[in-house]
């Protein structure tokens, strides 16, 4: 049995943490527009996240997750659009999700040390922490412009955990999408998913996770008892 007992959690933003898809739909919309495109429908726009900004762009100008790519230029029109709407609107419609200030509380409680890693750029997630009354619960924040690769890929996980001064064994990643579980289990620590966020419109069940927790409360008692167990167990040893 794994007897290492955490010390730190590791927790996406979007999906997780936040609703953000009224703002991030609103300034793909707003980006469409000015290309002079139809708007999406916000819970289509919702499956576009989750691999970052850019990504996000490439699929709301297509429409569909599977698009081909644009010409560089007019990527670079369209990502420049959406980054001028975004930054009018980031954190002004993002809703902390029910069970969020509790969890962390009580996973803060647990004396765990507690850093966000997301795919969001640095120059919105700051702001959108403060926003939404978030910030002072991180010791870390890791974005996607931090490391050299992006989760799926598992350098945000390594990088927070070397922040946080922690062995990813020592670390849960939790969050909301395959990224998130990708990068969790290939950084080496355990795995907690959310079945409310966005997973680019696949069911959480069909990810490889330790568990689903129906909200970040659920996820604090989880680590709650893994730890006590772990603790028992070496008690008995």
């Amino acid at each position: 049995m794994h007897t290492t007992v955490f010390r730190a959690a590791l927790l996406d933003l979007d999906g997780t943490l936040l609703d953000s898809i009224p703002d991030l739909a609103f300034a793909a919309n707003a980006m469409r527009v000015e290309l002079g495109m139809a708007p999406l429908r916000e819970d289509v726009v919702a499956t576009f996240v989750g691999k970052g900004v850019d990504n996000l762009v490439r699929r709301s100008l297509a429409g569909n997750l599977e698009g081909a790519d644009p010409a560089p230029p007019e990527f670079a029109r369209a990502r420049d659009a959406f980054y001028r709407h975004y930054h009018l609107v980031n954190g002004e419609k993002a809703m902390v999700y029910p069970g969020v200030l509790e969890g962390l509380k009580h996973l803060r409680g647990q004396d765990l040390k507690l850093a966000v890693v997301t795919n969001k750029p640095t120059e919105f997630t700051l702001p959108l922490l403060q926003r939404t009354g978030l910030a002072g619960f991180f010791e870390a924040v890791v974005c996607g412009d931090t490391c050299p690769r992006r989760k799926p890929d598992p350098d945000q996980i390594l990088h927070a955990c070397e922040l946080l001064g922690v062995r990813p064994a020592e670390a849960v990643t939790i969050g909301d999408s395959i990224n998130d579980a990708q990068a969790g289990r290939s950084a080496g620590t355990q795995v907690l998913v959310v079945p409310y966020g966005y997973n680019e419109g696949r069911d959480v069940r069909e990810l490889d996770a330790d568990g689903i927790v129906d909200t970040l409360v659920d996820a604090a008692q989880w680590v709650a008892l893994w730890n006590q167990n772990r603790n028992a167990a070496k008690a008995r040893s």
